[in-house]
């Protein structure tokens, strides 16, 4: 007899795993499908920043917002540790100053400068040579990436009884039916495909047509460094602010990108812009890259890392820049939505493509689908 569910999600990243658990919240039966035996895609090759601070103001900086909220959550449930350690943007050029004067007068994140000293007492990874001040925000949060979804995929199994399916391919979904490769099958009511990059083995003729691209990142890891009191912010240079949509209603945006594209056009032509993420065990991760389409490779490019060294030497002070590991990740990305989001058949949601913001937008984005889909107000 084949198994019967209110709910099939194709999926287990971070999209599939917040689908799973919007949909259990509302006391539905619920199927969690994934293709390898542990989530190894973007939603653990990342930094562990929820980001709300980039997100534009409006509908998606609210939905970020909320997401947060839901991350603290499952913190005060003990499902994942949680640090709320906020943002620091670093400014070592007037321009860059500038810009973070300009978005801080808009009064829409909160966020707020700080003088040159202050930075440094917050975080003592800012390097103070040339430090002419930063921006802090206080909603941004730390989770461990390596294990925060498969410690959410435990519990939804062992408390909100979602049946997760590790190492099962789906390979066909039609008439609210899901294949897999070993031959099981499943039927359900609503079946939602969260397949990340994968867009190529479910409805590859509606991913073709739906603008999504792929994007890959280059990232590193330092040795640990000696302890720094947590929560310690992530940072961030003056590099990112061309980086996140939040900034683009800062007129003075374009004279930092125009003196970026000008001093330093190697850059821009692999998106690279530096961030820092100091972890409780001393290890800082730092990134990252940004190649598109095309232009993506299966080899990374030490060009790309050492690009990303260089500019981190600049803004960032570690005791010790020895790098115990390098990766890269692949992550769907649409030009223009914050998720792409259709109808692939009856019953069927083709829901990918949060970008790099999945950490920080994925729990806000399915609950909003959710609300939707069953006419919650």
């Amino acid at each position: 007899m084949t198994p019967h569910f209110d709910v099939a999600v194709i999926g287990g990243g971070i999209v599939g795993l917040a689908h799973a658990w919007m949909a259990a919240r509302r006391r539905m039966r619920v199927l969690l499908l994934e293709r390898t035996v542990a989530a190894e895609g973007a939603s653990i090759r990342n930094f562990g920043m929820i980001w709300p601070i980039g997100q534009p103001a409006g509908e998606l900086q609210t939905l970020a917002l909320r997401s947060r909220e839901l991350w603290l959550e499952l913190g005060s449930l003990g499902v994942i540790e949680v640090e709320e350690c906020g943002s620091i943007h670093l400014a070592y050029r007037r321009d860059e100053l500038a810009v973070q004067e300009e978005f801080c007068g808009l009064g829409t994140h909160g966020a707020r400068m700080l003088a040159a000293r202050e930075v440094a007492e917050r975080s003592p990874l800012a390097n103070p040579d040339g430090l002419l001040g930063g921006m802090y925000g206080s909603t941004e949060m730390r989770v461990d990436p390596r294990t925060a979804s498969a410690r959410m995929a435990r519990w939804l199994a062992e408390s909100q009884e979602v049946e997760c399916c590790f190492g099962v391919s789906a390979i066909a979904v039609e008439d609210h039916l899901v294949r897999a490769s070993d031959g099981r099958r499943w039927r359900a009511n609503r079946i939602v495909v969260a397949s990340g990059s994968d867009l190529k083995t479910l409805f590859p003729e509606t991913l073709s047509a739906s603008g999504l691209v792929l994007c890959k990142l280059q990232m590193l890891k330092s040795v640990a460094q000696p302890a720094v009191s947590h929560p310690a912010p992530h940072l961030a240079s003056g590099l990112t602010l061309r980086h996140y949509a939040a900034f683009r209603d800062c007129p003075t945006l374009k004279t930092l990108q125009a003196r970026i594209d000008r001093e330093t056009p190697e850059l821009p032509r692999y998106g690279i812009h530096v961030m820092a993420s100091p972890f409780p065990n001393g290890e800082v991760i730092l990134g990252d890259s940004h190649e598109y389409g095309d232009e993506i490779s299966p080899f990374d490019k030490p060009e790309i890392d050492d690009l990303i060294l260089r500019e981190s030497r600049k803004v960032f002070r570690l005791s010790d820049w020895t790098i115990c590991q390098r990766w890269h990740g692949v992550y769907a990305k649409h030009p223009s939505l914050p998720v792409f989001e259709q109808p692939a058949a009856e019953g069927v949601h083709v829901f990918v493509g949060t970008g790099g913001a999945g950490m920080t937008m994925s729990f806000g984005l399915a609950e909003r689908a959710w609300k939707r889909w069953l006419g919650e107000t």
